[in-house]
């Protein structure tokens, strides 16, 4: 699709992204779609997975792996394709800012408000469940450990990284701005494979999986949607990270970094949270 400006009353109008997908549809592109259709199918995924617990299973445990999974996948490929054409490509082709960072970093805001949403939905619901009668006569497992003490300090350490890499940034060190920030990088897939590790631990080794009653659902619901949200930011800084590398930053141009950066924290602080109140407060009285 060509890039050509369209004018229209005096006006100019930027395309939103240089390359939209397919060709042929205007200013049409299908990467949001494709990356609602993964992020739905997770859940998807989830409910098959549960339906073939049990002696009565609908569907076989691998239908419902299996569509997770695929739908991870097609999450984040969506999330890959939509950020690739609408700011990567562009910056190639045009070398400028076309964007107001300041309404970049409030549409950050507004996003991570339906995170807040979001994560506060399921907070709401293990509160409820907790407060309730039927919690005290579940069987509540001790999910506390050194694991859950590394992956968090691993987690805190990540946001300094990051903090003090954007700080070099802003300094014009870029050199250190790029070390840092695959430092980051790297201790968010640390942690992911962590939690990872984590799941298999519970579920093969101590029987702890998603059916095991009121708990067992908000344990891997809340901890799953967080280590997805990880995920996703860790393809962020990914994006970020290759983009550093071939110097497209620099200490007056670096909103994209910025608005990485507030995710990260985000995801960080909602870490300590569940920590506190999911692995710690679970068996407090």
């Amino acid at each position: 699709m060509s890039t050509t400006d369209e004018h229209e009353g005096g006006h100019e109008h930027h395309l939103p992204a240089t390359e939209d997908w397919p060709h042929g549809f205007g200013e049409a592109s299908w990467w949001p779609f494709i990356t609602a259709i993964g992020g739905s199918g997770i859940y998807v995924g989830a409910a098959l997975f549960v339906l073939s617990m049990g002696e009565s299973a609908l569907v076989s445990a691998t239908t419902g792996a299996g569509v997770t999974v695929a739908s991870i996948g097609l999450f984040l490929a969506g999330i890959y394709g939509w950020l690739y054409h609408a700011f990567v490509v562009d910056f190639w082709e045009r070398g400028t800012d076309h964007h107001s960072g300041r309404a970049l970093k409030f549409a950050m805001l507004l996003f991570l408000g339906t995170e807040v949403a979001t994560f506060g939905a399921g907070f709401v619901y293990y509160f409820f469940i907790r407060g309730s009668d039927v919690w005290l006569a579940a069987d509540i497992p001790s999910v506390w450990g050194s694991l859950v003490v590394v992956n968090t300090l691993i987690l805190v350490a990540s946001s300094v990284t990051l903090h003090y890499s954007h700080v070099a940034l802003r300094n014009g060190n870029r050199s250190r701005f790029t070390k840092l920030l695959g430092v980051t990088l790297l201790l968010g897939i640390v942690f992911i494979g962590g939690q990872v590790y984590e799941y298999y631990e519970f579920i093969v080794h101590e029987g702890f999986t998603l059916s095991e009653g009121i708990y067992g659902s908000a344990f891997y619901g809340l901890t799953g949607l967080h280590g997805l949200h990880v995920t996703m930011g860790a393809v962020l800084l990914g994006i970020v990270f290759v983009r550093g590398w071939y110097g497209q930053y620099s200490a007056e141009r670096h909103t994209s970094v910025s608005t990485a950066s507030m995710y990260w924290h985000f995801v960080d602080v909602v870490w300590v949270f569940l920590v506190v109140v999911l692995y710690v407060g679970a068996n407090l009285v």
